[in-house]
């Protein structure tokens, strides 16, 4: 009994002495994925220090940030279709536009440590829409042809496989195959179609979520180069050619691309004078051969024929 009032000091330093526990907060789904239109619960446990009434708030992150529960009461887009349980929210129908990362914020004065959080990224899953394919109609044997398919919507991404007359093409890593299927880009590449390419094509988008989805399929014909059309053609050229060139050297032979600076005559017609230049007096004389003769003159037409020097 002496030993007691020994005793009960030590108890008491080592109550003093014991860590004090402030607010913590939370959560047991950091990750939250939820496909769209679906309801998702985003959970948020605090424990207080001393504080009985600790003040709850929910906050949306992005390029500002957002209340989604303050002051008991749900805002915003979020009002009407949420609800909260202790700090854990409930949200009603969720859309493309709620994804994001959202901050659960708990409040006690009393506390050593009054404010305490925790975060929680929710991604709203899409599944795919139709694809959109781009598929040519036809194609030379011996080219190479691309075919395309996008779908942008999906969350997450969309993996795409082709078809060819309904049946699948399988994605091909020999260095010798004859196409190179991308499931991740969609791009359906042939480095050299053949006629036996000829077909049906199609493209299918998947993802982990709902129902995939096949683009409309198109038919895409192979064909043979007209080896005789080119020939053909090439001769029609080499002949157009031929000819132009001949006929630029006939031309040039004969005197029609020079140039003379020819001198004027005037030579006495019947009721007036001509005027008649050098050069076309010139063919004048070769068509004639030099026998050109003057058409007869009225004596009456003109007073003197003649000039002379005194």
């Amino acid at each position: 009994m002496e030993k007691a009032p020994l005793f009960l000091p030590l108890v008491i330093l080592l109550m003093q002495c014991l860590p004090i526990v402030p607010v913590t907060v939370s959560t047991t789904t950091p990750m939250v994925e939820v496909r769209e239109n679906s309801d998702v619960v985003l959970s948020c446990d605090f424990r207080t220090e001393k504080e009985p009434n600790p003040r709850i708030e929910w906050k949306k992150k992005g390029t500002d940030v957002s209340f989604v529960y303050y002051e008991g009461q749900f805002r915003g887009a979020f009002a009407g279709r949420a609800r909260i349980k202790g700090a854990t929210v409930t949200l009603q129908r969720v859309t493309q536009k709620d994804a994001g990362e959202y901050r659960c914020e708990i409040t006690a004065p009393r506390d050593t440590i009054t404010l305490g959080e925790t975060n929680i990224t929710l991604t709203v899953l899409v599944p795919p829409h139709t694809p959109s394919c781009e598929i040519p109609s036809s194609a030379l044997t011996g080219s190479m042809v691309q075919l395309r398919c996008m779908e942008q919507q999906s969350i997450p991404p969309a993996t795409y496989s082709w078809y060819k007359d309904d049946k699948p093409l399988t994605p091909s890593r020999m260095a010798n195959a004859t196409y190179h299927l991308n499931p991740f880009t969609g791009i359906l590449e042939f480095k050299s179609v053949a006629r036996g390419d000829t077909g049906q094509y199609s493209c299918l988008a998947s993802n982990k979520v709902g129902q995939s989805k096949m683009c409309e399929a198109k038919h895409m014909k192979i064909e043979d180069v007209n080896t005789a059309g080119v020939v053909a053609a090439v001769v029609v050229i080499c002949l157009v050619i031929a000819i132009c060139g001949f006929g630029g050297y006939y031309a040039h032979r004969n005197g029609y691309f020079s140039r003379h600076k020819g001198r004027s005559f005037w030579i006495p017609q019947c009721h007036g004078v001509a005027h008649i230049s050098s050069q076309n007096l010139h063919r004048t004389e070769d068509k004639t051969n030099a026998s050109y003769t003057p058409p007869p003159q009225d004596p009456a037409d003109f007073k003197h024929t003649q000039s002379f020097m005194l």
